[in-house]
């Protein structure tokens, strides 16, 4: 039978998941969408996705590849899928790719952005979706540490120790910044890949910034020559979201940030 390789973009909401990798006994969004793919097409169908969310991440631009048969156009697939899948995944948009085409590998950049919210009391309607920090932060503060950022460095110290033994942790930041919207602080970042918890653990390392618990030579010094581990308070998850992953080839690049 002749086999269509198809790019998914994905929404979810990651409040119910495990993550996005599939686990035994626990729900994971990979799961979710293999499953519905499977009873779509009338066969086992595996997902490869562009990379790993954690438990309770959120996504509006996650991509992952799958390959169904022919007859599946990609919007028709789109549009087959989202009446099969539960209401806290969706997807956006869908291209044909060719067959060698992995969305890990061949991705050049991925946008996270983390949404803190500012105020003396907690909001409902938010509380899945940003971290609530009713303490005074000083936002310029934060803003200069996050600009430290791009650039090509070691974040080791921005994951956990154990990891930073085994594998590379060198990363390039082509953009990181902060801005206030309101009451939400919104922290921008897109490198071409990250460490298990690196943007948390860099967001957390901002908040003691502007809290004044950490100076901004204190954080620089984490980026420079921290430690494996040293930045050890880390950002809940709740505020985390993938926005986009980017390839060389522009694909969906005629969607534009603001779009999003």
């Amino acid at each position: 039978m002749a086999a269509r390789p198809t790019l998914l973009v994905l929404h979810y909401d990651g409040g119910a998941f495990a993550g996005w990798q599939r686990q035994p006994n626990a729900r994971t969004v990979q799961a979710d969408l293999e499953d519905a793919l499977s009873r779509l097409v009338g066969r086992q169908v595996t997902v490869i996705g562009s990379g790993r969310t954690d438990a309770g991440v959120h996504a509006v631009g996650q991509a992952a590849a799958a390959t169904v048969p022919e007859r599946w156009e990609p919007q028709e697939l789109a549009r087959a899928l989202n009446a099969l899948l539960p209401r806290d995944i969706a997807v956006r948009a869908a291209a044909e790719v060719p067959l060698s085409f992995n969305p890990r590998r061949q991705a050049v950049g991925r946008w996270y952005r983390y949404t803190i919210y500012r105020g003396s009391q907690r909001p409902a309607l938010l509380r899945r979706l940003a971290w609530h920090v009713d303490r005074p932060l000083d936002t310029d503060a934060m803003a200069r540490a996050a600009g430290l950022l791009v650039g090509r460095h070691d974040f080791a110290a921005f994951t956990q120790p154990s990891l930073a033994g085994r594998r590379r942790t060198e990363r390039i930041v082509a953009r990181a910044g902060l801005r206030r919207v309101k009451r939400l602080l919104l922290f921008d970042i897109e490198a071409d890949s990250y460490l298990p918890y690196m943007v948390r653990r860099i967001v957390g390392g901002l908040v003691e910034v502007g809290t004044g618990k950490r100076s901004l030579a204190g954080f620089e010094s984490l980026l420079r020559q921290g430690p494996p581990g040293a930045a050890v308070f880390t950002a809940p998850a709740r505020g985390l979201c993938l926005m986009k992953v980017r390839y060389g080839n522009g694909l969906f690049d005629d969607e534009t940030d603001e779009d999003i």
